[in-house]
């Protein structure tokens, strides 16, 4: 295991209600005026914001308002956000909604108190080093930003759509509030596009060369596993508030920082998936949910063990010591049938895009001769190319999935 720092002031406030108390939180934070950042699906939601306002009022509170929050977070309403809260004197932000409200609301914090261009922080100029106080509260099961130090934003730079991570302590919000009543109306695809990437944030960490990291290990598995058992649940009966409290919590965890404690973790996936949705302008858990077994396929060999682990420990498949690689393949078939029955992706074409340019996602990547990116298995431009061609030519037997039985795993040369 390797050397660690961990912290996280993020103060989480789980349950039915806990919505209610934001004003006296915000009070708490020493928040006087105060920016409401959020998206429509919140402001749909019955009489969410009018609670919050009047919880807001009750606590002698000022509040402005910022919606229009898209599914990615974009640059443009980022400055809207900067210049509202400068001309207006905010002391503190409130996200509500999903994460990219709370992504967008990080980087308004962070440029609010920036004389410069905020985007200097995610073209690596700069870092950020204050930020104004914000909260988050949660309305959807999704990506667990609102206890990740992590920000991503969409911008187009030099004429092209591009989408930018950072990751800063200076992200984290001062608190979170959890009500997974709040996610009961919401739909199954955007319930499962959610739960999908809390399952890449596991695996990222989950796929590692460090030695020695059982109590990680098992954090991982036992979450992966929860999603992979509930996620079904949730589907059957959308109304099951048990199971969708175990969903939202699962993507807390997965997003905290505490399934890569003391292992190096690899994001390689994430990489090449912003490419194709900052291309393409897909969903980013549909894009994961393509490329992460196509990853799998291709790192299957980098070591065997580990990924055969992954198959008996999440999916439950038997363990074969004399060919430890086909347990590793029907871990990989396993996966892709449970993303299947889910109604996630299996190809670039069921994702809507049946003509993919893959040079160009592969020069999008930026690497020149030498370069890599991930850690678990270095990939190269070509490596890359692999993976993207893997992801966009897989076809899957449709009558054994929905027979229950895992498809057939793609033919690709070995790493």
């Amino acid at each position: 295991m390797q050397n660690f720092d961990y912290q996280r002031r993020t103060y989480v406030l789980f349950g039915r209600g806990r919505e209610n108390e934001v004003g006296s939180l915000v009070k708490f934070e020493g928040g006087r005026r105060v920016l409401l950042h959020y998206s429509d699906d919140a402001q749909h939601k019955s009489d969410l914001i009018d609670r919050i306002k009047r919880a807001l009022d009750r606590a002698g509170l000022e509040f402005f308002e910022l919606g229009g929050v898209a599914a990615s977070p974009e640059a443009d309403l980022v400055y809207q956000g900067i210049e509202l809260c400068r001309s207006t004197q905010i002391d503190f932000v409130l996200a509500i909604g999903q994460s990219a409200v709370i992504d967008s609301a990080k980087a308004i914090c962070a440029g609010a108190l920036y004389n410069g261009d905020f985007w200097d922080f995610f073209s690596g100029l700069r870092e950020p080093v204050r930020a104004l106080p914000l909260g988050a509260i949660v309305t959807t099961i999704d990506a667990g930003s609102e206890c990740s130090s992590v920000c991503t934003l969409v911008n187009t730079v030099g004429g092209q759509r591009r989408k930018a991570n950072k990751s800063s302590p200076i992200f984290l919000p001062r608190f979170a509030i959890l009500n997974p009543e709040l996610s009961l109306n919401i739909d199954s695809a955007t319930t499962v596009i959610g739960a999908m990437d809390m399952i890449s944030h596991v695996i990222e960490c989950y796929f590692t060369n460090t030695p020695n990291v059982q109590v990680t290990d098992e954090l991982c598995e036992g979450i992966l596993r929860t999603i992979v058992s509930i996620l079904p649940q949730i589907l059957e009966d959308p109304s099951d508030y048990d199971a969708r409290a175990n969903l939202m919590l699962a993507g807390s965890l997965a997003q905290n920082g505490m399934c890569g404690l003391g292992r190096e973790a690899d994001w390689s996936t994430h990489l090449l998936e912003l490419e194709l949705s900052a291309r393409y302008n897909t969903v980013h858990g549909e894009g994961l949910a393509v490329l992460l077994p196509a990853w799998m396929t291709y790192c299957l060999h980098g070591n065997v063990m580990r990924m055969a682990q992954f198959a008996t420990r999440v999916f439950g498949v038997a363990m074969n010591f004399e060919d430890p690689v086909t347990t590793a393949r029907r871990g990989i078939e396993a996966f892709r049938a449970w993303l299947y029955r889910c109604g996630l992706p299996q190809n670039f074409a069921e994702m809507g895009l049946p003509m993919v340019d893959i040079p160009e996602l592969v020069a999008r990547l930026g690497l020149k001769p030498g370069q890599t990116i991930g850690n678990y298995v270095k990939l190269d431009s070509a490596a890359c190319e692999s993976i993207y061609t893997i992801a966009y030519t897989y076809r899957h037997k449709r009558t054994l999935v929905s027979a229950g039985r895992a498809p057939a795993a793609p033919q690709v040369s070995k790493l």
